[in-house]
């Protein structure tokens, strides 16, 4: 080796301790010491449910593995909970804030304020302004570790709760708490919820279906920083050129539900209570409480039809006497199609066999007239 050469090998050997070094970091930075707090797991919950006015900005990660059977409408709501989203919040309320989705393909932008929301979508310069309704389907904000967090902690009941421990989130020490569900009908597992210590906003959520031990849905931050953004980051308005549209996400939910005829719903189903859904379309009914929550809805046949070309297409559904169903993680989707009748399905965090019953115990189908 030449005498330069000799020179530059210990260059070179300190830049790749540095590298080392820097790749390092987050693993370092997590096995740190964490502190936890002698917080009883009731208290921990109110302080999440009282964090939905603090200010943040961050970016977060969500992780999903339900392979959802749905129809080509549904397509977006399917990816969520299936793949890994990538987002960029900036969090003043919940009346006011902004996600954007970054994935290989580009950008999206969700801006919400009081009337609605903005979803921007960069690369196709298409602006598409929704109003607020009581009844929407699943987005992108509804992954984010505080609103999941306290999406699914908002009715459990204190026995259902319990502390485990600490770990490191996004450089933050995260206190655990641990939501097991009670009724006998849930295929939820656990939830483990890690909340900031300080302000009380979740950090990082994992969703456990029962029979598994790894989490079916995990959203986490990976970088956060407590304080309010400023407005004009939050705030959106329709670039010069930019086409601009309306969102009919809402009227349609609204249209289907109304098209299909009503059901007399019993007051109880799979010893899951029925409860009232402000908003929702006249023919679904809604039972169960906190993370147990099982729907029921007549529909029409060209959605039945799609719904169960699918199904028959998947090797984990189950196809017999009582109707076609299929588990993905927590979730339960049952299609049953009684002669003369109309199809129904049945969905939410509830065991196949919970679905099996509650079919059953339908009076439109159950009955023999």
């Amino acid at each position: 080796m030449s005498d330069r050469g000799r020179a530059a090998a210990p260059r070179w050997a300190a830049v790749g301790v540095l590298v080392a070094v820097l790749v390092s970091l987050p693993a370092v930075v997590g096995a740190l010491p964490v502190e936890d707090a002698d917080v009883f797991a009731p208290d921990l919950r109110a302080a999440v449910l009282a964090s939905d006015s603090v200010g943040y900005s961050g970016y977060a990660e969500s992780a999903g593995g339900l392979a959802l059977p749905v129809t080509d409408q549904l397509t977006s709501v399917a990816d969520l909970f299936s793949d890994r989203t990538t987002m960029r919040v900036w969090w003043r309320g919940p009346a006011d804030h902004r996600v954007d989705v970054v994935t290989t393909a580009g950008e999206t932008g969700v801006h919400r304020d009081a009337g609605g929301s903005w979803t921007w979508e960069y690369e196709r310069a298409t602006a598409t302004r929704t109003e607020a309704a009581p009844l929407e389907l699943p987005a992108a904000p509804d992954l984010l570790p505080p609103s999941l967090g306290r999406r699914l902690l908002s009715e459990a009941a204190d026995a259902e709760l319990t502390r485990i421990g600490a770990r490191r989130v996004a450089g933050r020490d995260a206190l655990g708490l641990r939501l097991e569900p009670a009724a006998p009908a849930a295929s939820v597992r656990r939830v483990d919820v890690w909340v900031d210590g300080d302000s009380g906003l979740p950090v990082q959520v994992e969703v456990v279906a029962k029979g598994s031990d790894r989490p079916a849905l995990d959203t986490r931050f990976l970088d956060l920083e407590l304080a309010v953004p400023p407005a004009e980051v939050t705030a959106f308005r329709p670039p010069p050129g930019a086409t601009a549209r309306n969102g009919r996400q809402a009227e349609v939910l609204r249209e289907a539900g109304d098209r299909v005829r009503p059901v007399a719903l019993p007051p109880e189903l799979a010893g899951l209570p029925r409860r009232v859904l402000d908003g929702a379309p006249r023919g679904i009914g809604l039972y169960g409480s906190g993370v147990t929550l099982l729907a029921v809805a007549p529909v029409p046949e060209g959605l039945a039809r799609a719904l169960d070309d699918t199904l028959a297409q998947s090797p984990d559904a189950v196809v017999d006497d009582a109707g076609a169903r299929i588990a993905a993680g927590p979730v339960g989707l049952m299609l049953v199609e009684p002669p003369g009748r109309g199809p129904y399905v049945l969905t939410g965090t509830v065991t196949l066999d919970a679905l099996v019953t509650a079919a059953g115990q339908l009076p439109e189908l159950a009955g023999t007239g």
